[in-house]
């Protein structure tokens, strides 16, 4: 999946006034340093910001919406607006990548909100070594798992499905994830144990 090709900076924003000369950004800042050069006005930090995060945003989004486009569309946003509030990034109060998550999520949900709910892309298999030689019957059968699991990922609450994205597609831990849902940890694990629930119910019903 190309990583938000459609997404240039400086977001068509108008230029910038001209700047002291600033040190050529490290790639191997960390995500608090890049935040703070951006602050000053500094896209190219900015820019390897997107580099690192934009699939794993773009993911989240396209499990909350699923829609490409509209995923994309969610996906610069939440990249413009962290750029916009980048002066005000306080990385005492939180982890970029969760601020950023944070962000995502309350987009792509108010999105939802002003579209009929459809069924999400599905979920996409990490990489494992193959079986010599599966037969067409076992690829079917997986096929029909894959849409089966998708149509019921579909039938999920929008929340729900943000919370399934962030602790097990995206692996973030318990406290990432609520804290970019705003939620508790609690409050996370009955999003994800109602989801479970739910997703079991439909399985079986299918």
């Amino acid at each position: 999946m190309p990583i938000l090709s459609t997404l240039p900076l400086p977001f068509g924003l108008a230029p910038a006034p001209p700047a002291a000369p600033r040190p050529v950004t490290d790639a191997a800042a960390s995500d608090a340093a890049l935040m703070a050069a951006a602050a000053g006005g500094d896209r190219a930090a900015f820019n390897l910001l997107v580099g690192r995060h934009g699939e794993r945003v773009l993911r989240i989004a396209l499990r909350i919406l699923p829609d490409q486009g509209e995923a994309e569309e969610v996906a610069q946003e939440a990249f413009l607006r962290a750029w916009q509030a980048a002066p005000g990034f306080d990385p005492a109060r939180a982890r970029f990548t969760t601020w950023l998550h944070r962000i995502t999520v309350n987009l792509a949900i108010d999105r939802t909100r002003r579209r009929p709910p459809s069924a999400p892309r599905p979920i996409e298999e990490a990489a494992e070594t193959p079986d010599p030689a599966p037969g067409p019957e076992a690829e079917a059968e997986a096929a029909e798992s894959r849409a089966a699991l998708a149509a019921a990922l579909g039938t999920l609450p929008p929340r729900q499905r943000a919370a399934i994205a962030l602790a097990y597609e995206q692996e973030l831990s318990g406290a990432e994830a609520a804290a970019a849902l705003r939620v508790s940890e609690r409050a996370l694990e009955g999003l994800l144990r109602r989801a479970r629930q739910l997703l079991r119910r439909r399985l079986e019903e299918g």
